[in-house]
């Protein structure tokens, strides 16, 4: 096995006096696909935010590609090759489609084929055909499709996906799935939060479950599917 992309080693976060994860631990390795799991509140957003630099740490460590990010700016670290789909989508509704991309290209860590604003077209056609709307004047699911290409256009080592179908029609939410298996097959290294587990254990080779602040359970997409106590229990579906 090769060395891990992503190590997460007893990471604690609070914020002010209230603890809100304890002793995370978690590895991603080159080309896996993680889902990250559980109900609201339970600390995914904060686990992200870490990650990216949003969040100050108390004790712990996170490594990407080898190296410590502990106390490194949210842009170092974008520039490391580490790039979120926020929940939310947070597009600039100031700029059209065609300059969120430009804005944002940058083939630093492509492998093979970098991602462009033409190759994201080409994933999003709906997208091409709104080139030259501004950021408000788009629908909730091209917003979404926008807040990928942005992130795709980085060509990132590490991509996480945060809620990234929350509140899709049911048609744009199988465009997303659909665009997440082919990152997968492509070899994109991913992490995944989405309540919809039936389809993300079709998707992610392994999975982890946070529940109040730590890790209540990990293991892979064929234990998952085969426990549905595991699903009730932490997920409430």
């Amino acid at each position: 096995m090769s060395a891990p992309l992503l190590t997460v080693e007893n990471l604690r976060v609070a914020y002010g006096a209230s603890q809100v994860l304890f002793d995370i631990a978690a590895q991603v390795q080159p080309g896996e696909v993680i889902g990250l799991l559980g109900r609201n509140g339970m600390g995914k957003t904060t686990l992200i935010r870490s990650i990216i630099g949003l969040k100050a740490i108390q004790s712990g460590s996170i490594s990407f590609d080898g190296r410590s990010v502990h106390g490194s700016r949210s842009d170092a670290i974008a520039r490391m090759g580490v790039a979120v789909v926020p929940e939310g989508r947070q597009v600039f509704p100031n700029l059209s489609v065609d300059e969120h991309l430009s804005a944002f290209a940058n083939p630093r860590h492509a492998r093979g084929k970098p991602w462009t604003p033409t190759s994201v077209y080409e994933l999003f056609p709906r997208l091409a055909e709104r080139k030259s709307n501004m950021g408000n004047q788009l629908s909730g699911g091209e917003q979404q499709m926008l807040a990928i290409g942005r992130a795709l256009v980085t060509n990132p080592k590490l991509l996480i996906f945060d809620e990234a179908t929350e509140g899709l029609a049911p048609l744009i939410r199988e465009e997303i799935w659909h665009c997440i298996e082919q990152l997968r097959a492509a070899g994109q290294t991913l992490i995944v939060v989405d309540k919809y587990v039936s389809r993300l254990v079709r998707i992610a080779d392994r999975h982890l479950i946070l529940e109040k602040g730590r890790v209540a359970w990990q293991g892979s997409s064929a234990e998952l599917a085969a426990d549905q106590g595991l699903w009730h229990r932490y997920l409430g579906v």
